[in-house]
């Protein structure tokens, strides 16, 4: 059965009940709201059933997926590579050049994801044709249907004149749907009341207003765990940071105002494990492809309940346990969204050691045919590497980023830089 073997593909031995009525459901309704918790597993549940449905004889765009940001329309593009369905996917996002998206689109992909502002762009510019559209998902839609993005998503979606079937997930109630979005007789599929119960709330008192101090003593409590800190603006992630350097705790910054290869190489960092944590804005509190987390803590609180879980729910996943704490100084009220917290009694602890792991830059990528496996022969053979040694490595378009241990690093890049992989001469550096 096709859905098996990508399941096995995907890594997934069995489908949870939410995913199971999705896939049961949307071929047999014009449109559906799929609301469930972050970490359930909505992706697959529509890119299930969309799949199947596509007509291999069609060579025109046949889905269209709209994303709030591009970290969730590259996470999207890479469950789909990974699904092995044969059918072109392409993503096209706000930071990258547009003389790429016309590369992209020059053969027209099956499915396209993309944020709202570059999907209407490549619209306007003819780049794709919407006549033979027939799906349409907003994946996390009450982000894509806020103010900021009205705009280009009446033009979205009024430019699609075929469409026999809209999906619209997200994590969260929405208040309403706009009427631009043209919704007759939706058909819900609502498992936002089934808890996280493995998620666990703590909240971390600071004598002072001043919480740098006890944010390094609360890390050091938690230890060397993957975990992500939130902060409500830039300029506290800035702060925040100088603060955790000059205390010698390795971490990465993820916000809207970096550039979008420094906020790539974060997140590889954090996968490959050379950052066990990062500080982020609620940039971070969706779509992301990262591996689970341990812990989130909320530096600053957010103002609204809606951003509250999504935090929440980057940790305690498909059924793994989790902890979120809230950092609050000791005078300060919690907001009424905030029901369910104990408070934790930090212990002092040596700060956590620095990460086994360095990121190397590799110079070609999947355009020179270069694959995992190559990659890896080089950094073995070449590289003189033990298994062990060799730790995650992540093809791009153009270049490879590969997990090695710390202390073998500079040895590595000694031996293989400006070596020859497949026809091409790379690059090795660190990241």
């Amino acid at each position: 059965m096709i859905e098996n073997k990508i399941l096995e593909k995907l890594g997934i031995e069995q489908l949870n009940p939410m995913q199971r009525e999705a896939i049961k459901t949307i071929p047999l309704q014009r449109e559906v709201v799929l609301l469930s918790p972050t970490g359930t597993g909505k992706t697959v549940a529509f890119l299930l059933p969309i799949v199947a449905a596509l007509d291999a004889a069609c060579s025109e765009v046949q889905v269209l997926i709209v994303v709030p940001s591009r970290e969730l329309a590259l996470q999207i593009e890479q469950v789909v590579r990974q699904m092995g369905t044969g059918f072109k996917t392409n993503a096209v996002y706000g930071g990258r050049a547009g003389a790429q998206d016309k590369i992209d689109l020059k053969h027209s992909p099956a499915i396209l994801i993309g944020t709202p502002g570059r999907l209407a762009d490549n619209l306007r510019k003819g780049r794709f044709s919407a006549e033979f559209v027939k799906t349409l998902v907003l994946d996390e839609f009450d982000k894509s249907l806020e103010v900021g993005f009205e705009l280009e998503m009446t033009e979205i979606v009024a430019a699609l004149p075929y469409v026999e079937k809209k999906i619209l997930t997200s994590a969260t109630q929405a208040e309403q749907i706009p009427a631009f979005v043209k919704l007759k007789h939706p058909y819900y599929i609502n498992y936002l009341h089934e808890a996280i119960t493995q998620l666990t709330i703590k909240t971390i008192l600071s004598p002072t207003k001043d919480k740098l101090g006890t944010l390094v003593a609360a890390l050091s409590h938690i230890g060397n765990q993957p975990g992500i800190v939130f902060c409500n603006f830039k300029e506290s992630i800035q702060r925040v940071s100088d603060y955790l350097s000059a205390h010698h705790i390795e971490h990465g910054c993820f916000h809207g105002d970096m550039e979008q290869l420094d906020r790539e190489r974060t997140l590889v960092k954090f996968r490959n494990g050379t950052y066990q944590l990062i500080l982020a804005t609620d940039l971070a509190s969706r779509g992301l492809d990262i591996p689970e987390l341990k812990f989130i803590l909320h530096y600053q609180l957010p103002l609204r309940e809606q951003e509250f879980t999504h935090r929440n729910g980057r940790t305690a996943r498909m059924k793994s346990d989790g902890t979120a704490y809230i950092l609050a100084w000791e005078s300060e009220t919690l907001p009424d969204f905030i029901t369910k917290t104990t408070i934790e009694a930090i212990r002092p602890a040596a700060l956590p050691d620095g990460s086994r792991w360095k990121t190397l830059y590799v110079s070609g990528g999947r355009r020179d045919k270069i694959s995992k496996g190559d990659i890896a022969g080089l950094f073995l053979k070449q590289g003189k590497l033990m298994p062990d040694e060799l730790g995650i490595i992540e093809i791009k378009q153009t270049c490879a980023f590969v997990g090695v241990v710390a202390s073998k690093s500079a040895d590595v890049i000694a031996l293989i830089n400006n070596c020859k992989l497949k026809t091409k001469k790379v690059r090795v550096s660190e990241v």
